[in-house]
């Protein structure tokens, strides 16, 4: 018969993608009910910075929770996906301050309000970029309730968390050595300071003994520090010094007198056994300073230049400029001993990059280990599950060692303490509201703390506050604690932790059951992606050449639990030709259903063909491991379940079934069945896929047309249900039966292919083997003989020879001989085979001699080394294949 048309063009991402993601918000899809009967399912948003711009880690993070969101909204859960974004202090500033000075101005030019006004200003037009950036990768977040970590609400909330913490006594004033950026002019938590190895070296200094008679010899990496000594410290079982503690040294250069004092902190087999004591600006000495009731002497200042303290010939200098110049004073003294190369761990700023410097300053902090120890137990009992489990050791560690939280930063951009000291009694008040006058004397005159809270401080409170807290909201009785988190690993701290704290300290439950810990996106060489590389991948590129399907898959189908994803334009193309199979096997599907009666009745599962009885049996089969991978979070398995299924099952081998019945015109019921399995398998496919890829299954599925013995139509394929495999249609027998048939057919063109036979080229087939298996085959021959291109499909004795010059292929329970007089001149192609085997041996060869050569591993790029085993591992594969066919022709000749 005729093959109808279809009307279904070539396939355009950018029209589809702009016309469903508009549909879908106009509809109201993505919004979440609080007052629906449905269970609920929750996940918030890592919150990405106001700055920010869609990058490769946002986009994977983003993609994974759209794919859980997608999948429990069709599973019949009320899900809610909570967006918004965090106003990143430090981040944002700086964006501004940059702008103030391309005007030639300042922040402290323009002052504190102005300064805000215009941050302000600047994330009402550029702020939402990001936001804009999720839609287009086709985020279901319910947009309706996008919250900013400084709006009116989430500003209540940590007002009110601060407040209570403070009168818990869990917040407190303390002046503490912390960690300094001399760029951004504020205090750091130790999560914001990244460590870099760096090349330095290890000055070694003798401080003479007051009164003469010897002295003791340090060393340090920082000498401009030497400067703040007060203290000498040696190990108090150290039988070098043990008979020079309580006595003094002379500090050189400087001439103060400082105390040789023992602790059992120092390590005798570092160095001299022997420590400089700087309780200004180490926290190491900070501590050993309060145990021994040491002065602080602070000699670098908040802006990284020495202070007066540090003598009158360093006051002024910039740290490093002081250590050049003091360096020259030690060794023009007899005080420089030697100096040593020393690689050691540099601390700089996480936001700019600029070394940290340990300073003493007053700072607000949480005393935070009562709530650690509630998120350590939450853990361990299993009421927060950590996935992959690995990570849970490490969070433990942290958790376990954690240090009082320095919250307070000293910047303008952020959620202002809330501390209100009085000028004329100096009373301090901690208040919800401001206050008007001071509680103790009545006085007006009252300042608020300078200060402002760290960003992540307010994120913190994030699986709560955004649900309406400390109101008792309709969101947050249904929707917390919330189902899961999907976040990197490099926020497990700075922000899981923290959630984990506060969620059980003041909901009295965790703040999620689960925690997703993803891993990161690399180059195709595993290397890092970063500008200064080249190597960067742009997520908003990716989309606009290929759409945002094909990324999308791209990324969870390499989504591994605990393995780095290896991401190239080029994975990112094979699988947009997964897209493009999808499209075109939904026009060869749409043409043959053009006719369909949608009130005919559906066919009985045993009036249905084998074929038929199979794909649907396979497809209850991928639609049991997409669940069960998606609900244990292994997503590269989900989406390899279902990629199997459309690709190397319906497209490979159903279709290619199903065009006989559907073709054939004196055969309704048959073209019939073929074309209600179609409509089924589609149906089935584009639901399982649409998590991954929702644009295109969206649109497909909504040309699909639509039997009436399937029930009433859902409203979109967004809200239909998730199928259940317990409510497929199924038959184990017949899905064993056609897996016989696929590996005499896979036999039968593994011949073709190795001797080279073209496909319009007749072959016959000799079938022998176990009764059960040939008497598949033999019901099935019009099915064999179409697919493997047989002009004839014979069935031999248990004892009949076999066929002369035939090649022998083997199936589970079955025998193949493929007779190949006539067909192939065996002698030539032996020849054939030999000399390419020679070549391929010789490459080889030579490909190990280079690998082998330490020489080339050592100075090659590592991309050059990972290309040549790369062509090894092809030469090897290509050999098999070779000799494989080799012995096939021998043993046919």
């Amino acid at each position: 018969m005729s093959q109808p048309t279809d009307g279904l063009g070539s396939y355009d991402p950018h029209a589809i993608e702009k016309k469903w993601y508009a549909r879908w918000e106009s509809e109201g899809r993505f919004h979440a009910d609080p007052h629906s009967p449905k269970p609920p399912y929750a996940i918030v948003i890592p919150p990405p910075n106001v700055t920010g711009s869609l990058h490769m880690g946002h986009a994977l993070n983003n993609t994974l929770q759209d794919a859980l969101v997608r999948y429990k909204r069709m599973d019949g859960y009320e899900a809610l996906w909570q967006p918004g974004t965090d106003h990143a202090g430090i981040a944002t500033q700086n964006v501004v301050e940059r702008m103030l000075a391309g005007e030639g101005t300042t922040r402290q030019e323009v002052g504190r309000d102005a300064f805000v006004e215009r941050v302000w200003q600047w994330r009402e037009e550029s702020g939402g970029t990001i936001i804009g950036q999720l839609r287009r990768l086709g985020a279901s977040c319910d947009w309706e309730r996008e919250r900013f970590t400084l709006d009116e609400g989430l500003s209540r909330a940590v007002r009110e968390v601060f407040c209570r913490l403070y009168d818990e006594g869990l917040i407190y004033q303390g002046d503490y050595i912390t960690n300094w950026c001399p760029r951004c002019h504020t205090a750091l938590s130790d999560l914001e300071v990244e460590h870099r190895d760096a090349d330095g070296h290890l000055w070694h200094i003798r401080y003479p003994l007051k009164g003469g008679g010897g002295g003791v010899t340090v060393a340090t990496t920082r000498p401009e520090t030497m400067l703040g000594d007060t203290a000498v410290a040696v190990h108090p079982d150290d039988d070098r010094y043990r008979d020079l503690v309580g006595r003094t040294l002379v500090l050189p250069v400087v001439g103060r007198e400082i105390p040789i004092i023992a602790d059992a902190a120092v390590d005798p087999a570092f160095g001299t056994g022997a420590v400089k004591v700087t309780p200004a600006h180490d926290p190491n000495d900070f501590a050993m300073g309060e145990r021994h009731g040491l002065s602080l002497v602070r000699v670098i200042g908040e802006d990284g230049a020495m202070t007066p303290e540090a003598g009158d010939a360093y006051a002024g200098l910039d740290r490093y400029a002081c250590r050049e110049r003091l360096v020259a004073d030690l060794e023009a003294g007899g005080h420089l001993v030697g100096v040593d190369d020393h690689a050691h761990a540099v601390g700089e700023c996480y936001r700019c990059h600029t070394v940290i410097e340990p300073l003493v300053s007053r700072q607000w902090f949480v005393r935070i280990q009562p709530l650690a120890d509630r998120a350590i137990a939450a853990v361990r009992d299993g009421r927060t599950r950590i996935v992959p489990a690995q990570w849970e050791k490490t969070y433990f560690h942290w958790m376990e060692n954690i240090r009082d939280w320095c919250i307070s930063r000293q910047i303008w951009w952020g959620h202002r303490i809330p501390a209100f000291t009085c000028a004329a009694c100096g009373k301090l008040t901690v208040a919800r509201q401001d206050p008007d006058a001071c509680p103790a004397c009545g006085a007006t005159d009252l300042a608020q703390d300078s200060d402002v809270l760290d960003t992540w401080f307010s994120s913190a409170l994030w699986p709560f506050s955004t649900l309406g807290w400390p109101d008792d909201t309709p969101e947050l009785r249904k929707f917390y604690p919330t189902s899961a988190l999907v976040t990197g690993f490099d926020i497990l701290f700075f922000w899981v932790a923290r959630m984990m704290m506060m969620g059980l300290w003041f909901m009295d439950e965790v703040p999620f059951r689960d925690v997703y810990i993803h891993a990161l996106v690399r180059d195709e060489q595993g290397q890092k992606m970063s500008k200064s590389k080249g190597n960067v991948i742009d997520p908003l590129e990716v989309i606009d050449r290929f759409g945002a399907d094909a990324f999308r898959f791209t990324l969870v189908a390499f989504a591994a639990q605990g393995r780095d994803i290896r991401l190239s334009v080029d994975r990112i193309e094979g699988y947009h030709r997964f897209v493009n199979k999808l499209w075109n096997a939904a026009r060869f599907a749409l043409m043959n259903l053009a006719d369909l009666d949608p009130a005919a009745p559906e066919v009985a599962l045993d009036d249905l063909s084998a074929a038929d009885r199979w794909i649907l049996t396979r497809l209850r089969d991928a639609t049991a491991a997409v669940r069960t991978h998606l609900d244990g979070y292994e997503f590269d398995k989900a989406a390899g379940a279902v990629y199997q299924f459309l690709w190397h099952e319906l497209c490979d081998w159903y279709i290619e079934m199903a065009k006989r019945p559907l073709y054939a015109g004196d055969a309704p019921k048959a073209r019939r069945a073929a074309q209600q399995t179609l409509v089924r398998a589609f149906d089935g496919v584009l639901r399982l896929l649409h998590p991954f890829m929702p644009f295109v299954t969206e649109e497909l599925w909504h040309r699909l047309p639509w039997p009436g013995f399937l029930g009433d139509r859902p409203d979109g394929l967004i809200t239909a249900p998730f199928p259940r495999p317990d409510q497929m249609p199924a038959d184990d027998a017949a899905r064993d039966r056609i897996e016989t048939v696929k590996a005499a057919v896979s036999a039968i063109r593994n011949v073709r292919g190795e001797m080279n036979v073209p496909p319009s080229r007749r072959l016959e087939a000799h079938v022998r083997g176990d009764a059960a298996a040939v008497d598949v085959l033999r019901s099935e021959a019009d099915t064999v003989t179409a697919l493997a291109g047989l002009g004839r499909l014979a069935f031999l004795g248990g004892d009949a020879p076999r066929p002369p010059q035939s090649a022998a292929a083997v199936a589970p329970g079955l025998e193949i001989f493929v007779p190949l007089a006539g067909v192939v001149d065996l002698a030539a192609e032996e020849r054939r085979l030999t000399k390419e085997i020679a070549r391929l041996e010789a490459e080889e060869a030579r490909i190990a001699k280079k690998l082998a050569n330490p020489q080339f591993l050592e100075r090659a790029p590592a991309a050059v080394v990972a290309k040549e085993r790369a062509k090894a591992e092809e030469a090897r594969e290509a050999l098999e294949k070779l000799r494989a066919s080799l012995e096939r022709v021998r043993g046919a000749a």
